[in-house]
């Protein structure tokens, strides 16, 4: 891709990001060109429909989240290597709550491919915490995918919440996953997510 073209997606991408977290799935593509200073035939080049790029947005995330949690997956800490994956993820929601983009993204086969990685990547991240007894052993990757929005979700419910509020939550949520101090969990985790 041409410097200039790579330019222009990232542009996009950050306005459409944008407007949905401003207007929701009824952002218009003339607003999103708009924002990004950009014509609409320059949107329709790089995302033809409206569900490409939503689901660019929605890929953009899993992958800087894949990223992080790979190169986590080599920290020595298992244990601090999760709670840090735990926060780009609490911190990334928290900048601009994208989530109803993941279920408008949801019908696309390359957003499917990118969940089922970014699940491979908690689970092997839990499984190095549980190996290293940073985390409890009936803690799953699937249990954690579920916590993950948990932190940010909880603070919706508080008027005029400090930025930063969702941190309390995750402490809160990484406390409950250590070993220490733990009784057995009355339900079976999930099998699958997503």
């Amino acid at each position: 891709m041409r410097a200039d073209a790579a330019r222009n997606r990232r542009l996009l991408l950050a306005a459409a990001a944008d407007e949905f977290a401003e207007r929701g799935l009824d952002a218009s593509v003339a607003d999103i060109a708009r924002r990004a200073g950009l014509g609409k035939g320059t949107v329709f080049r790089h995302f033809p429909t409206k569900d490409d790029l939503l689901a660019a947005i929605v890929l953009d995330r899993i992958d800087e989240l894949v990223d992080a949690g790979e190169r986590l997956l080599g920290a020595d800490d298992a244990g601090a290597a999760l709670l840090e994956f735990l926060t780009v993820a609490a911190h990334q929601r928290q900048q601009r709550d994208l989530s109803f983009l993941q279920e408008a993204g949801g019908q696309n086969p390359a957003v499917t491919r990118a969940r089922a990685g970014l699940f491979g990547t908690v689970e092997r991240l839990v499984e190095r915490a549980r190996a290293h007894g940073a985390v409890r052993a009936d803690v799953t990757g699937a249990d954690v995918v579920l916590l993950m929005c948990a932190p940010n979700y909880v603070t919706t419910y508080v008027p005029d919440a400090p930025p930063d509020l969702w941190r309390r939550y995750l402490a809160i949520i990484f406390d409950g996953l250590r070993p220490q101090g733990a009784h057995p969990l009355p339900h079976p985790p999930p099998e699958t997510v997503g």
